[in-house]
């Protein structure tokens, strides 16, 4: 019997929901800035994406598009200026830069109260210590997902492939902090199929299409799929491409209980998960209460 699709578009929808009322309910607009710079097809999909949903739930937006050639110090005076700005609640820098522009210097730039994206030193250093802070958004989006299938995740066995600092790092610790048992899992690990046979909840964030077969997958599990791929599609005609997964979708929902799609799972959670951290960061900044919408998430 086939499992569960996780709807992440529609889980998406009651979080911006959410967000919308919280914003309803504050003394003034939250601000969320984006930058943008060079001219990458799928960033500037995600941008645009992002600046339509933050004007759909009653934010201000601030889009800053910058060419490929833009200097190191012109962006990080930008994001200076940004994060001197008293009414600018939140900062995104759209990744990837540039190569000739260091990710981390930039980051680092960012006033950590403004640090929507939960990826500087400081925001990594409150998860790891367990202090409140903004985390990051699709780690946190991950989480939800995983609850809606089973909200108490205490004791859950959680193996998340991938190690990275976006997603696997602080997505095993964001488990963690819901007691679960937590199994970080990546490409040296030895008998990596073992491993994730025995996750209840899997989580793969590792970058390569359709990586984990139905054979890594405990029967009745919980997959959380976070790749985005963009493979060959000859079945569409010659030169068409379509987006794929981590995992192979068609083979693991025979065997999970539930698994998000790609696309249409964990991306949409990504975004609405990035409003509500502004309207957080607006709070916290501006000595506001949390609305109820989101004081309890």
């Amino acid at each position: 019997m086939s499992g569960r699709i996780i709807d992440g578009k529609a889980i998406a929808a009651g979080v911006r929901a959410d967000v919308a009322a919280a914003v309803n309910a504050l003394p003034a607009q939250p601000t969320l800035a984006v930058v943008l710079v060079g001219d990458d097809p799928a960033s500037h999909v995600y941008v645009a994406s992002k600046v339509k949903t933050t004007n759909e739930v009653g934010m201000r937006s601030v889009e800053i598009r910058l060419p490929a050639e833009t200097t190191q110090d012109d962006l990080l005076a930008r994001v200076a200026a940004l994060s001197a700005d008293p009414e600018v609640d939140g900062i995104l820098v759209q990744l990837p830069l540039p190569k000739h522009i260091s990710e981390p210097a930039v980051l680092a730039a960012i006033d950590p109260l403004k640090d929507v994206d939960g990826l500087t030193e400081a925001s990594a250093g409150k998860l790891v210590l367990g202090k409140p802070g903004l985390r990051p958004c699709t780690p946190v989006g991950c989480v939800i997902l995983a609850k809606t299938e089973r909200p108490d995740l205490a004791g859950a066995n959680v193996v998340v492939i991938g190690r990275s600092i976006l997603v696997g790092k602080p997505a095993a610790l964001l488990f963690l902090e819901q007691n679960a048992t937590v199994t970080i899992a990546h490409s040296k690990t030895r008998d990596l199929k073992m491993v994730c046979r025995g996750a209840d909840i899997l989580v793969a964030a590792v970058g390569r299409p359709e990586m984990v077969r139905s054979d890594w997958i405990r029967p009745g599990a919980i997959v959380i799929d976070v790749g985005t791929n963009r493979v060959p599609a000859p079945e569409k005609g010659e030169g068409k491409t379509k987006l794929v997964g981590d995992v192979h979708f068609a083979e693991a929902i025979e065997v999970a209980a539930a698994i998000t799609p790609s696309p249409g799972g964990v991306g949409p959670m990504t975004i609405a998960c990035l409003l509500r951290n502004t309207v957080l960061a607006a709070c916290a900044r501006r000595g506001w209460t949390v609305p109820t919408a989101l004081a309890a998430g």
